[in-house]
């Protein structure tokens, strides 16, 4: 009998470590799968020695790959050019391409736009010809395209893939053929804190795709495959050149400012530019012609003293509907109050992943060294970090004192970047989903929102957000700005963008002036002869110092006056607008549209097939590119021999200003070896191996 326990217990440690090894292994070899892919995929996107003198092109390349090579073509530029009138911007963008090589290619450019852009236009230029691009339902729009592809004709095509990121297709470029893809957008600029500003994205930054591969492969020419939680990963990566093989895809800027009234100030922090005035009106361009694509242009401006405006309003009438943009600034004791300061629960949440290494993570140490100086004896706090994991400086907040604020600040100085962007794990762990009316309960994010999991991460922060409320703050070159907004206002909060480490003492005290202030809330609008259920956003969302009352509405009529109306604490506050003083602009309608659209993807959650069919109408409606919308434009005449094949590739992007390639993408091999393979397969193998013999331990028993 002793035996025979021996050797089942024996057998049972056997078993327990026979399954131990399989769990372990098999996690092993589906991590090593995923970096295999990815790294490989990345491998084949950038095989540099098979692409002439990428180092020596100061023009950049757009790169187009085949199963079986990689050819380069130049990228002659990107050219940008602005039209700024009040409130409003046209942008047109002009991509530029050519195609030195003697085959026959499509290419593929991932690429950004603000994500509050109206995209309503596209030509592709060809030669002299210029074809104007058509609004589809997306589907219809891709099979346009392919059979366009299939039948040898030019065609263009423009997909949303985020309200930030989008996906310019060319097929059938010729030899030694130029290619211009000319698109233009809509925009309303931003006004807080008595400036002005505009921001360009300029790169994709690398995306952060959790989750594990599905069987579905990889759909997009992206580095990443596709996830269970990021399904189209592999349409929002673009292969990126490391920064030692230069820079590539140069951009120009050409601004034409009519700001309306005396500038305090003009600049743009980020590039050197060169500006000429006459009047109020300012001309802009980069000081060096052009600058890579690697990190976000901004221009702001600030009115002279007494010359910022308190209210604006824009018109457009298209049809039997007139458009309204109004901006209403509510004054500044409107947000005063002599009661006496809330206690604050404050969470200080640190992005620590690999790719805040370098410039990012040092401006989010000064970020929150600044704002733990700030804490009062009456307030709470706590510090957490993430990167593949979130961990805690304290297992909950402490209360403020000179122990508990030395040991912050020591914290701070000792973050380092390394790992993942788990954002949802620390979401989950900032936000407790209660509700205090004793106290003041923010949350301040500190990330640079690199990540593809947006929708994800939006549903954390509705589920759980409850009292507090959710302050970000964009941090680095190229930040995630469609995350960072859309998350700062399901929190009821704000966003805050630092581009550099210079701009943290500035930023981070608009940031404390909006902490230590209250809000204004209950905020409603009586505009007369609005359409009902037409005025976009429908709930106004709760504002802080220095920031305005921003809505887009459809009007019957243009009526004679407005009414705005609020509560700060326990005052109300109101004021009153004559419609009659509206100015009159293009594109107001667009605009609109676009913020219903926005508005539409923010509740579709709640009923996904109805606000699938209204994004469509109105996106037909108003010529613009959405999530459900694609432009597309199609040569009439085939130029392409349907008997000559057609190569298709990637265009590859600029790794952000600041970042540091390895700890974004680690240190496997970059060229295309077989290490990862065997690895991979010695795994297996043992994987295999360990089965048999828990097989044949089974039958001996």
């Amino acid at each position: 009998m002793s035996q025979v326990r021996f050797n089942i217990f024996a057998d049972f440690l056997g078993t327990m470590f026979a399954s131990l090894m399989v769990g372990v292994i098999w996690s092993a070899t589906a991590m090593l799968v995923v970096l295999f892919l990815a790294h490989q995929a990345d491998a084949e996107e950038m095989p540099l020695e098979k692409i002439e003198k990428v180092t020596e092109a100061k023009e950049g390349r757009l790169i187009f790959k085949a199963k079986d090579s990689l050819l380069a073509a130049p990228t002659l530029k990107t050219e940008v050019q602005m039209r700024i009138t009040g409130m409003i911007a046209r942008v047109k963008v002009e991509q530029h391409f050519k195609n030195p090589t003697q085959d026959w290619l499509e290419g593929i450019y991932v690429f950004p736009l603000p994500e509050e852009s109206a995209v309503d236009h596209l030509d592709m230029k060809v030669g002299e010809r210029v074809i104007e691009g058509q609004i589809k339902e997306k589907e219809a729009a891709k099979k346009t395209y392919e059979a366009a592809k299939q039948e040898g004709k030019k065609a263009t095509l423009l997909e949303q893939e985020r309200a930030n990121i989008f996906t310019s297709s060319v097929a059938n470029v010729g030899p030694q053929e130029e290619i211009t893809v000319a698109i233009e957008y809509q925009e309303t600029l931003r006004y807080d804190q008595g400036q002005f500003r505009i921001r360009f994205p300029m790169v994709v930054a690398p995306r952060y795709i959790p989750g594990m591969p599905t069987a579905t492969g990889f759909m997009g020419t992206g580095f990443s495959p596709n996830t269970d939680q990021v399904p189209d990963g592999s349409r929002i990566t673009p292969p990126v050149l490391h920064p030692r093989d230069g820079l590539i895809n140069p951009v120009s800027i050409k601004i034409d400012l009519d700001a309306g009234f005396p500038l305090q100030k003009l600049e743009s922090p980020y590039h050197k530019t060169s500006m000429q005035q006459n009047g109020q009106r300012y001309s802009i361009v980069l000081a060096d012609g052009e600058t890579p694509a690697n990190r976000d242009f901004e221009l702001v401006w600030k009115p002279e003293v007494g010359s910022a405006p308190q209210a604006a309003i824009f018109t457009e009438t298209k049809r039997d509907k007139t458009y309204a943009l109004v901006m209403v600034m509510p004054p500044s004791e409107a947000l005063e109050t002599k009661a006496k300061p809330m206690p604050r629960e404050v969470i200080f949440v640190i992005d620590t992943s690999g790719s805040m290494e370098g410039t990012s993570i040092q401006q989010a140490r000064e970020a929150l060294t600044l704002a733990l100086r700030r804490l009062t004896p009456q307030d709470r706090f706590n510090v957490l970090q993430f990167n593949s994991y979130t961990s805690k400086l304290y297992p909950n907040a402490v209360p403020v004192n000179g122990k508990t604020l030395r040991e912050a600040q020591r914290y701070a100085q000792n973050l380092r970047a390394t790992g993942g962007t788990e954002i949802a794990g620390a979401l989950d762990a900032a936000l407790n989903g209660s509700d205090n009316p004793h106290i003041l309960r923010q949350v301040i994010f500190l990330t640079d929102g690199s990540v593809g999991n947006e929708e994800e991460l939006f549903n954390i922060i509705r589920k759980k957000l409850g009292d507090s409320r959710l302050f970000t703050i964009g941090i680095g070159a190229a930040p995630n700005s469609y995350f960072m907004t859309k998350a700062a206002e399901f929190g009821h909060g704000t966003f805050t963008y630092i581009g550099k480490v210079e701009e943290v003492n500035e930023k981070m005290s608009g940031l404390f002036r909006k902490l230590e202030n209250p809000v204004l809330t209950n905020i409603n609008v009586n505009l007369p002869g609005a359409i009902e259920g037409e005025m976009w956003p429908k709930q106004l969302p709760d504002l802080y110092a220095g920031e305005p009352v921003m809505l887009s509405a459809a009007l019957k009529d243009a009526g004679t006056e407005m009414t705005v109306t609020g509560t700060s604490g326990t005052s109300k506050w109101d004021t009153k607008l004559s419609l009659a003083s509206n100015k009159t602009e293009s594109g107001v309608g667009v605009l609109w549209a676009r913020k219903k659209i926005g508005s539409l993807m923010d509740t579709a959650h709640n009923n996904p097939d109805e606000a699938k069919k209204a994004i469509i109408i109105t996106a037909l409606d108003h010529h613009l590119v959405s999530k459900y919308t694609s432009l597309v434009a199609v040569d009439v005449t085939p130029s392409r021999p349907t008997d000559t094949a057609l190569k298709t590739g990637a265009v590859p992007t600029n790794l952000p200003e600041g970042w540091n390639h390895e700890a974004v993408f680690g240190q496997l091999p970059k060229t295309a070896t077989s290490a990862e393979l065997n690895m991979l397969i010695g795994l297996m193998l043992l994987l295999a191996a360990s089965g048999f013999w828990f097989q044949a331990k089974r039958r001996v028993v």
